[in-house]
């Protein structure tokens, strides 16, 4: 699996870490990070097929 590299707003790695653990939704920092990525590629696929641009191939 490749590894990617970005940076992340102090707050906003905070939030995160408050969904993972032991007491939260998810086991680690890389988990949240893909689920993240891909429920919002999902929204903006939904969002590209209601506005017609996505090819019916796919």
């Amino acid at each position: 699996m490749p590894k990617i590299s970005v940076e992340v707003p102090a707050e906003l790695l905070d939030d995160l870490d408050d969904h993972v653990g032991a007491d939260g939704k998810f086991v680690n920092r890389s988990e949240a990070i893909r689920a993240s990525i891909r429920k919002t590629l999902d929204q903006l696929d939904d969002i590209d097929q209601r506005q017609g641009r996505l090819d019916d191939e796919r």
